[in-house]
This record gives structure tokens, C-alpha cells and sequence, in this order.
């Protein structure tokens, strides 16, 4: 199914099925008045009548089991047609990356994922009911013209009316239930926002000021809603005045014809039930309300299909060290450059600690540098191969992150330690816990590294060692740590980032670092500043710049921690 049309969807037999059912069920009906008026005229004849009777029962069974089948196949359509959207939208989402989440809003994305996607998938349905629904009055004034054109011309002078009823609703429905939609994602992303700050909320006491922040366009909400069943109930309103006078004065005409002669009383029966098929635009209104529905929801995935994923190349890397260059990297975000023409080389084999005050940039230059984002201007290379164009497993193969809040996703432990394009083996999932001090509390656990994430009681510090683990068991050329070790106590720190940089491993190492025990132990320190590289050097010289000092000493990065202020004295050179 396209984003921007209603088409056949991903099941298509099954589709032509329905379509084939509706349309036979539309037949049926249109055949049954017919029948049904012959019957009539040979009983009021006293001819034998036995065989129309019947044709009369067989059409009444058949639109009994055309309409199961219908039903059936219309639900079927609607499940496949919305597991395959939301499965295609979560791929792609997952493509684009952090960019999509950017511009709409985890929640947003949310409701769009879960609740357009399931409108959405109406849509084959909706469009197959359409066509049938559209046969129906199509086929009623043909039946009219061959019981006796005026019929069909008196039916035909009032059409335009009813045309202009329907032109009017759909354009307004589809304008109520764009909108109706967009309010619905705030909302989800109001929520998304305040479930994940919960215990902030609490904390600060501020849960009624949450509450009416999220429920806020819950009026606009509610107008819009009103708005759209106004529309529909105007649309079915003013149908229900113009089709029965319509209905009134075909039935008038052909009992005239009948007075005349002209038409038999069977054929004043077929004629009654011929006009309200022709005049149905009540059934045509609530098919058409769906199929608006269904196309507002597919314009809003449309949206999101509209990211674009970044594009890989073929190539792989030459053997290398892991050197890590950036050459006039620029991104912006909402409109600031957040990073800002950077230049930085970290040689292979070396440890690289970016520091920097809050707002500087550090985390989108760990982004770029792993490309979990693109720069807008500029180019990243690894061992002199840009980024861009190297293919998508060479690419996540040679790079490994750690974040702040690593993704715990449901298995088990030993999984996600081993989660990456290769799961890593037994062995290597346990060598890496070890390496990030996790192994301990793992094997505390009752099931131990078999023991599901949803069974474990993980602290903050115990969630970012097993993110640790993770990158550490897929090895890699180049590691990637952003804040990835600031919930863990000094010492565990300390531990963690001195088999870091000790000898003997391997690959080259971005760190993110707010504590200066942490930048002292790096081979290199790259001091972020709105933006730029103010300057690149060891520790111990650039303490002595009493503006790099006060990267530390700003907020809770330093001074607050008296734990971290006893450790980092230590450290200073």
C-alpha cells in the first residue's frame, strides 16, 4: 500500500477476494428486486410462480453468505494490511535513527506507530466497500432505465444535489480528521515526555501541573471531534432529507406509468427498491467517513516514510589502527550550530576524553563520530575512509557505543550483552561483563546471565555496566562511550576506564568525560566549547587553564559530588 494512496495493500489475493465479494453482494441485491417483482406478477396472475420463489430464496442465502464473507475477509485485509505498515514504519524508523524521534516526538511517533497505523490499514478495506457502494446506485439506475426511462430521468434531475452533498463532507472530513489526529500526537507525546520524567515529577511535586500540561489541547481535542460528527451528521442529514423526496417521487412517477399501463404492479415493487438503492448516499457517507479516516492516518505515516534513512556505500576498511579524523564537521539543530566547523584527529590505539560544558556539543560529536548522525557540512573518516561510504555491517563492525541509558530490549542478559549485528559468543559476553565490572552482580542474580531483564533488578550504574559490556564483547576498531560511565561510583569508574586505556588493548576510544579523574587518564583531552575545539592536549596541561577548570567545577559534574571532589584531588595534577 502507498503512503500517499489506498491501494491493494500487502495481501492483494485477498483483497481481490473482497473486492470480488462486495461486488457480487452488490449484484445480488441488485438482482433481488427484480426477482422479486416477478415473482409478484406471476402470483397476481396465478401463474406458476415456484421457480421465482426460489430465485428469491437463493439470492436472500446468498447475500447472507456474500455478507459473512465479506466481514471475514474485511477483518482478515485490516489485520495483514496493519501488521505489515507498522512492521515496514518500525524498520524504517529504526533506519533513520535518532533524526526521526528528533523532529516528531517519541510519543508522537508512539501514536503514529500504534493508532494511525491500525487506521491506516482500514484503508483496502474501506476502498473495497467504496467501489461496491458506488455499484449500488450506478447499478439501481440502470434497473431503472430498463423498467422505463423516466424513471431514470427524474432520479437523474436531483443527482447533482446529492453530488455536491458528497463533495462537500469529504473535504470536510478529511480537514476534522487531519487535525483531529495531529491533537491526538500531541497528547501521546505530552505523555511520552512525563512518563519518562516520572520520578522528576514526583520529586519536584509538580504531578497537577504535569497533568493539565498534557490534558492542555484536550479541548481542542473535543472541539475537533464535535467538529467532525457535526460534518457527518449534517452530511447524513441533509442525504436523509434530499434522497427520500427523491425515493417519494420516483415511486410517484412509476405509479403514474402504472395507472397508464406502462408498468406492471411487480415492477412498481422492483422500482421502490431500485430508487433507495440509487439514492443510498447514507451508505456512501459512512464509507466515505472511513476512507477519510484511513487516508488522514496514511498521510501521517507518509510523514515518517519521509525521512529519508542515511544511504551506505560498499566500501570496507584497509587495515588500520582505528585513527579518527573530523574535518569541518558542522550539524545543526533547530537551527543552531551545535557543532561548529570541528577539526580533530585521535590517532589509532589512543584514548580521547571530549569534555566540555553542558550545551557544548559533546554528544552530538559522539554521534557523528560513530555515525549515529550525519554532519551537515563536512566528512568523518576512519583509517582515511569517510564514513558515508562505507557499507552498513563494515560500518556498525568497526564502531562500538555505550550510552548514558542503554536499551535493555526483554531477553536475557547474556543476550543483550551479546546484542550487534553478530550476537557475540558465550565466551566473549562473559569476558566482556568482567572487563565492565558486571560479572559480579550477574552471577548473584538466581538464573545468572540467563536471567531476563524484566526479572532483574538493575540500578542505574549496573544498567550502564552491562551497556559497557555490550560494546566491549563486539570489539571493534573504534568505541564510542558517550556518558556511559556517569552513573557508576568513582571507583568503579576508575576501574573501568584503567583497562581502557591500559596497554595491550586494542582500537581507538572516544570518551565523553565530566569528572577530571576521568580526562586524567586519558592519552589525549579535546576541550568542546559552544561548538568548537578550544584547545586538544594532555590533562595536566590544559589544568592549567583556568577556564578548562571550570568545565569541572560547573553544576554537578564536580562540585556537588563530595565523593568524586575526594577522589578527583587525587587526580589533579
Amino acid at each position: 500500500m502507498s503512503t500517499r494512496t489506498t491501494g491493494p495493500g500487502p495481501d492483494p489475493a485477498r483483497w481481490l477476494a473482497l473486492c470480488a465479494a462486495s461486488t457480487a453482494a452488490t449484484g445480488a441485491g441488485l438482482l433481488l428486486p427484480a426477482a422479486l417483482g416477478r415473482a409478484l406478477d406471476l402470483l397476481l396472475a396465478d401463474a406458476p410462480a415456484t421457480r421465482w420463489v426460489l430465485y428469491c430464496a437463493a439470492l436472500v442465502l446468498l447475500l447472507a453468505l456474500l455478507d459473512a464473507a465479506e466481514t471475514v475477509l474485511g477483518g482478515t485485509v485490516d489485520a495483514r494490511t496493519t501488521g505489515w505498515l507498522r512492521r515496514r514504519l518500525h524498520r524504517h524508523v529504526l533506519a533513520v535513527g535518532p533524526r526521526a524521534a528528533e523532529r516528531f516526538g517519541s510519543g508522537d511517533l508512539v501514536a503514529r506507530l500504534v493508532g494511525n497505523a491500525a487506521q491506516a490499514g482500514t484503508a483496502p478495506a474501506a476502498r473495497a466497500a467504496l467501489l461496491a457502494a458506488h455499484a449500488g446506485p450506478v447499478g439501481g439506475c440502470v434497473a431503472l432505465a430498463l423498467i422505463d426511462p423516466w424513471l431514470t430521468a427524474v432520479l437523474l434531475a436531483g443527482a447533482p444535489v446529492l453530488a455536491l452533498l458528497l463533495r462537500a463532507f469529504t473535504r470536510d472530513t478529511r480537514d476534522c480528521v487531519t487535525r483531529y489526529q495531529e491533537v491526538q500526537g500531541r497528547i501521546a507525546g505530552a505523555l511520552a515526555e512525563a512518563v519518562d520524567g516520572h520520578r522528576t515529577i514526583r520529586a519536584a511535586g509538580t504531578a497537577q501541573r504535569e497533568t493539565a500540561r498534557i490534558l492542555g489541547p484536550l479541548p481542542e481535542l473535543s472541539a475537533t471531534g464535535r467538529r467532525m460528527w457535526r460534518v457527518q451528521g449534517r452530511a447524513a442529514g441533509q442525504s436523509a432529507a434530499v434522497a427520500p423526496l427523491l425515493q417519494l417521487t420516483v415511486v410517484a412517477v412509476a405509479g403514474f406509468l402504472l395507472t397508464r399501463d406502462r408498468l406492471t404492479v411487480g415492477e412498481l415493487l422492483a422500482a421502490s427498491r431500485y430508487a433507495v438503492l440509487a439514492t443510498g448516499v447514507g451508505v456512501l457517507v459512512g464509507h466515505l467517513a472511513s476512507l477519510a479516516r484511513a487516508r488522514a492516518a496514511t498521510g501521517r505515516l507518509g510523514e515518517v516514510l519521509g525521512e529519508s534513512p542515511p544511504a551506505h556505500g560498499e566500501r570496507r576498511l584497509p587495515p588500520g589502527p582505528g585513527r579518527l579524523e573530523l574535518r569541518g564537521v558542522t550539524a545543526r539543530r533547530g537551527g543552531r550550530a551545535v557543532l561548529d566547523g570541528v577539526d580533530l584527529v585521535v590517532p589509532g590505539g589512543t584514548t580521547l576524553a571530549v569534555v566540555g560544558r553542558s550545551g557544548a556539543g559533546k554528544s552530538l560529536l559522539a554521534a557523528v563520530a560513530g555515525r549515529l548522525a550525519d554532519p551537515d557540512d563536512g566528512e568523518i573518516l576512519l583509517d582515511g575512509v569517510p564514513l558515508r561510504e562505507l557499507s552498513h555491517d563494515e560500518l556498525r563492525g568497526a564502531i562500538g557505543h555505550a550510552f548514558e541509558r542503554p536499551a535493555l530490549l526483554g531477553g536475557t542478559l547474556e543476550e543483550e550483552i551479546g546484542l550487534g549485528p553478530v550476537p557475540a559468543s558465550p565466551a566473549a559476553v562473559r569476558d566482556a561483563a568482567r572487563t565492565a565490572h558486571a560479572d559480579e552482580f550477574v552471577r548473584r542474580l538466581p538464573a545468572g546471565y540467563a536471567t531476563l531483564c524484566a526479572d532483574a533488578p538493575l540500578s542505574g550504574g549496573e544498567s550502564q555496566r552491562l551497556g559497557l559490556a555490550r560494546a566491549f564483547a563486539h570489539g571493534g576498531r573504534l568505541l564510542v562511550l558517550d556518558d556511559a560511565l556517569s552513573s557508576l561510583d568513582t571507583v568503579t569508574e576508575a576501574r573501568i576506564t584503567a583497562s581502557l586505556v591500559g596497554t595491550g588493548r586494542g582500537g581507538t576510544r572516544l570518551l565523553i568525560a565530566h569528572r577530571p579523574a576521568t580526562a586524567a587518564r586519558a592519552d589525549a583531552v579535546a576541550w568542546l566549547d559552544d561548538g568548537r575545539i578550544r584547545a586538544v592536549g594532555p590533562h595536566e596541561r590544559l589544568w592549567e587553564l583556568a577556564g578548562y577548570r571550570a568545565v569541572f567545577a560547573d553544576g554537578a559534574d564536580f562540585a556537588n559530588d563530595a565523593d568524586h571532589a575526594d577522589f578527583a584531588d587525587e587526580e589533579r595534577p
